[in-house]
């Protein structure tokens, strides 16, 4: 980890004791955590004696009701939301002992539920509250997807949750005043996906300590230009120019189109989850985060199922030592259950019958999103929530990608091999984590084929280049030019070695960069018995592109792609919506 630009619990404390830093362990967050202390300064938490839920919302949460506090009119543009900068002033301060808490599950559901109910209520006042950001900052895209049979293609939302310290709504909750002006980290990541159909809904979590190649990034505010970065947390992506660059490197990793973010920082988790009376959550025995250590969250729980709301829905969703195992993923899979309960709450309209009520969500939520230029007013937000308001709770599947403990860093996780990219694939494919797509028939080769017919084989121009390079090999030597003059030897008299290296590529791809070259691009896939699978859209490419990958490192034939295996990787830890039966299995060292 990088000293000053990501946070962890593994990390002296900065900070000092002053007001907001008590004011924070008040609430139940630990001030070791956030700069106000550690070790046996850190606040206790509540007394044994003391009611495990109570439910009490802390004294820093915004008032339900009345004039908020930020000014009317569209703040666009604007970094972190609520006044955060992009890069600060000065050095950043010593803040890795500080830790965010995953809240986007909850905002992410009030939109699925408690906005679209709220409707136009006060539309124009609302409207004028929207904070928007440019959707990518990266140069490349991934793909558009292909829309199905009857013409409706998938939807896929990016939830940022930003760590930012920069109002005072935030610091109360938890933070030091010497992080104030500090970039945000994108500490939670979740990508939604809604199927084309919108029969069914899945959610893929990334840990925060995930090391990823970030690809370049571009502010178009100042035009200030992010190099790209190799084995970078994934969290650092927010503070190279906002959620745009976040965006990049999910499009780069995964190769699926994002069509909408949505950002919040965490001071409206508090209101939120009081104004749907409480979120039940199960614990399989008596939990107690203690604080005594510098690492606990004070959250405090008999066993079984309890409404959590205020502070301790606060401490739920960043407990991370009090939960089995006492990592990330534990917390992901705490934040997964909160998150599957909200919606069904929120389904279930409990407590949440009074117009004053919903409004109250409505203008709570508002205040604590970002989104994209796509989602610029209560309109698209309203339709939005409409869209994934169509699916069921248990069509919803909750996963974690399936990671591993990376090489060059034990301390953090990369995506693992194989598992990762089988989960990807099914979100590209727009096939359900939940394995209950219906069956779809065969379709023929006719159908499969471009509308867009292939010109001769003579007149297609292929470029082809040497992509065989693996973690343990070179690339394979002369292999593109081995391959361009097979091309020729076949009638693609056109065809020329590329002599620059593209990136490692584990499966040989045929890259074509517009519609009217597609048709052409599948003559040469069936030309080489390559599997139309192959064939991709890309902007990176100015025509039809054989990239030979490390399938293909020799002979004349193309291996066979061996048979699809439609199933959710069982290291993606899938969790379904409607499972009311969850309950988080509490590490025996944190109980009472």
């Amino acid at each position: 980890m990088r000293q000053g630009s990501v946070r962890g619990e593994d990390s002296p404390p900065g900070g000092s004791h002053d007001g907001t830093a008590r004011g924070a362990g008040e609430h139940g967050w630990d001030d070791g955590l956030y700069g106000g202390g550690s070790g046996d300064d850190a606040p206790a938490g509540p007394s044994p004696a003391g009611s495990p839920s109570d439910g009490a919302a802390p004294d820093g949460a915004a008032p339900n009701g009345g004039e908020p506090p930020q000014a009317a009119g569209r703040h666009r543009h604007r970094r972190g939301g609520g006044g955060s900068g992009k890069g600060g002033g000065g050095a950043r301060p010593p803040r890795r002992k500080r830790r965010v808490l995953r809240w986007t599950a909850t905002v992410v559901a009030v939109l699925i539920l408690g906005t679209a109910g709220a409707g136009y209520l006060y539309y124009q006042y609302l409207n004028g509250k929207i904070q928007t950001d440019d959707l990518n900052l990266g140069d490349h895209r991934a793909p558009e997807a292909t829309p199905n049979a009857a013409g409706q293609t998938p939807l896929n939302i990016l939830l940022i949750g930003s760590d930012s310290r920069n109002t005072k709504e935030n610091l109360k909750l938890g933070g030091s005043k010497e992080s104030v002006g500090a970039p945000p980290l994108a500490d939670v990541q979740m990508l939604l996906h809604l199927s084309a159909d919108r029969s069914n809904m899945s959610v893929i979590s990334m840990p925060r300590d995930t090391l990823l190649d970030i690809p370049k990034c571009t502010d178009r505010d100042d035009g200030k230009v992010y190099p790209a970065k190799s084995l970078t947390m994934t969290n650092e992506t927010l503070e190279r120019g906002g959620p745009g660059c976040t965006v990049a490197t999910w499009e780069k990793l995964t190769d699926i189109r994002i069509d909408h973010f949505l950002m919040v920082d965490f001071s409206g988790v508090v209101d939120m989850a009081d104004a749907v009376g409480g979120v039940p959550v199960c614990v399989d025995a008596n939990i107690y985060s203690h604080t005594s250590k510098g690492k606990g969250s004070g959250l405090k729980l008999t066993k079984g199922t309890h409404d959590i709301k205020g502070k301790q829905a606060l401490q739920w969703l960043r407990t991370r030592y009090g939960f089995d195992g006492g990592t990330d993923i534990s917390r992901a899979k705490a934040q997964h259950m909160y998150m599957n309960a909200l919606v069904r709450k929120l389904r279930e309209n409990t407590g949440l019958s009074s117009p004053n009520k919903l409004r109250n969500l409505a203008e709570t939520a508002i205040d604590a999103l970002k989104v994209d230029d796509g989602l610029d007013s209560i309109k698209k937000l309203y339709d939005l929530g409409n869209e994934l308001k169509k699916v069921p709770p248990k069509r919803t599947t909750m996963t974690t990608m399936p990671w591993q403990y990376a090489v060059s860093d034990h301390d953090r996780v990369e995506p693992k091999p194989g598992d990762a990219e089988q989960l990807f694939r099914l979100v590209r494919d727009d096939i359900a984590l939940d394995g209950k797509d219906k069956k779809k028939p065969k379709k023929s080769a006719e159908e499969k084929l471009s509308d867009d017919p292939a010109a001769p084989d003579a007149q297609i121009a292929v470029q082809v280049q040497n992509g065989t390079r693996t973690d343990a090999e070179a690339p394979a030597t002369g292999r593109a030019g081995e391959v361009a003059q097979l091309l020729v030897g076949k009638g693609f008299t056109r065809s020329t070695s590329d002599p620059t290296e593209p990136e490692a590529q584990e499966k040989t791809v045929i890259s074509y960069p517009s519609k009217e070259l597609e048709g052409d691009a599948q003559r040469v896939a069936k030309s080489l018995g390559l599997p139309l699978s192959s064939v991709k859209q890309s902007t990176d490419v100015s025509g039809v592109t054989l990239t030979v990958g490390a399938d293909w490192r020799e002979g004349d034939t193309p291996p066979k792609a061996p048979k699809k295996d439609d199933k959710t990787p069982s290291s993606a830890e899938a969790m379904n919506g409607s499972d009311k039966k969850q309950c988080m299995h509490v590490d025996p060292n944190y109980t009472w």
